[in-house]
């Protein structure tokens, strides 16, 4: 299943037929129970074997609360607002945190936003996102993000680039050395992406990573 199928998933309910046949159609089959991080205003469905992180939201009239247990929710008022599909990388630094795997079915096709009416724009209707996906990749196809940042400091104490494309719904998190210091911006080019969120454009700029 590639992403422009993925991208259809979003606004769908966390109990739909779509949400769990997608789910099955990237495990063969065998779901395993996700780890879930509930909040006062979303829930966190992580997959950190298929390297998959669902973002549901509260529908009308539904309240969360912090600290709640999967068998507590409701699922059918949970609503599909962003999903995180991940990048491993080969050699992973050690970490307390539990590691997402690497999403199964790379590459996936990412499909873009039509250029607004009257403005010429020579984007193409879909990218491709494979393993070896850099940075100039993705501004070739998509142009200058409309949101950017990390990088800063020092390499070994800073996050890595990241680029927002607000009306595609579409934000990048890029990894490796080419991705953190002084001089992450123009080593970025060649950065490798980690991490990819997509998620419902709305009128509001989202909140950066």
């Amino acid at each position: 299943m590639n992403l422009v199928l993925v991208q259809s998933l979003l606004g769908q309910l966390a109990s739909s037929d779509a949400v769990l046949s997608y789910l099955a159609s990237i495990s063969d089959g065998k779901i395993v129970g996700p780890d879930v991080k509930s909040y006062s205003d979303i829930v966190y469905y992580n997959y950190f074997s298929l390297g998959l992180s669902l973002q549901f939201v509260p529908a009308a009239q539904y309240k969360l609360k912090s600290g709640l247990a999967e068998r507590d929710l409701d699922r059918s008022r949970l609503i599909l607002d962003a999903i995180d599909i991940y990048h491993a990388p080969l050699n992973p630094k050690p970490t307390s945190k539990l590691p997402f795997a690497t999403y199964p079915h790379l590459p996936v096709t990412l499909q873009l936003a039509a250029a607004a009416e009257g403005e010429e724009s020579k984007r193409p209707q879909t990218f491709e996102v494979s393993t070896s996906s850099m940075g100039k990749d993705f501004v070739e196809a998509f142009g200058e993000p409309a949101r950017k940042g990390g990088g800063a400091g020092p390499s070994s104490g800073s996050i890595g680039i990241w680029c927002e494309w607000s009306t595609d719904g579409v934000l990048v998190e890029f990894g490796g050395d080419e991705a953190r210091g002084p001089q992450a911006w123009e080593r970025g080019k060649d950065a490798i992406w980690r991490v990819l969120t997509i998620y419902r454009p709305k009128d509001v700029e989202s909140t950066p990573p």
